[in-house]
Parts: structure tokens; sequence; C-alpha cells
């Protein structure tokens, strides 16, 4: 199957990739939007966690009951039962691998992206990462799982 490349960047405009807007400078980003398809008719949720749900599960907020961002210290997740976007990649022969931002819950381990789909996952599971310290609040999060299922 061909590669299916898929970008969810918080808090990013309309104008602020090179392909629509000639103020900032994103060339790979550009080469990727040339060769590939731009989704550019999606309306987001107001806040990280009930968009990144809906693109994981094609379902509505109101439907898979993230709506709002999942705040530290408290056991909330997307729930168990809803089928995310790589486990249905798999059944057409897809491989799903994840980098960043997960921020849909790490209460238990199997609400993280290895566990959700996904064959391997760097980058951190909360949200309001310091990308050059991995600090998250008090604590470090910033996790490298090779595996499924790690």
């Amino acid at each position: 199957p061909p590669n299916i490349v898929f970008i969810v960047a918080d808090d990013l405009g309309w104008n602020d990739v090179g392909f629509r807007s000639h103020q900032i400078k994103t060339p790979n980003i550009d080469a990727l939007a040339q060769d590939g398809v731009v989704l550019d008719s999606y309306y987001v949720q107001s806040v990280c966690s009930p968009s990144r749900a809906t693109f994981m599960t094609g379902r509505y907020p109101l439907h898979h009951t993230v709506t709002d961002w999942l705040k530290p210290g408290r056991a909330n997740a997307l729930p168990l039962n809803e089928t995310l976007l790589p486990q249905k990649l798999a059944e057409a022969g897809y491989e799903a691998h994840a980098t960043g931002k997960w921020h849909l819950g790490y209460t238990q381990w199997e609400h993280t992206p290895t566990f959700r789909g996904f064959k391997s996952f760097l980058g951190f599971y909360g949200g309001g990462e310091d990308y050059f310290t991995h600090q998250a609040g008090a604590g470090f999060d910033m996790r490298n799982d090779p595996t499924e299922a790690c």
C-alpha cells in the first residue's frame, strides 16, 4: 500500500506553512504537500485531546467522550472500547508508528500508543511538554517504546 504520513500540529495557523504563505519557510512540509494530499477542510476541537481522539476514532467527542484536554494527575483516557486509526490501518496491511505528543491517556499501559495499534512510539504521553528538557510539570516525560505492547 502507499505510505501515509499523518501530521497533527497543535496551534498551527492556516498560513504557518510555506505552501500556503511564503512568510514561513517549510520546505520539507511543502514537498509532502506537493506530492500528497492535504486535508484542508477539517475542523478541530478547541483543545488538543478531543481533536486527537477524533482523528484517531473518526468520531465526534460526544461519542468518544474525550471532550476536554486530559489533565495530569487524573485517571482519564480515550476509552479502550474505541477502535483507533492504526488498528484499522493494520487490517489493510499497514504498520503504524507514532512520534510526538500522545495526550490520549496513560493511566494504564493499555491506554498508551503501542497498546492501541502503533508498532512503536517515540515521544511523550501527556501535554505541555518542554521540547528541550522533556519536562512536563514537575516530571520527565519522554518515552521510547520500540515495540508493540511495551
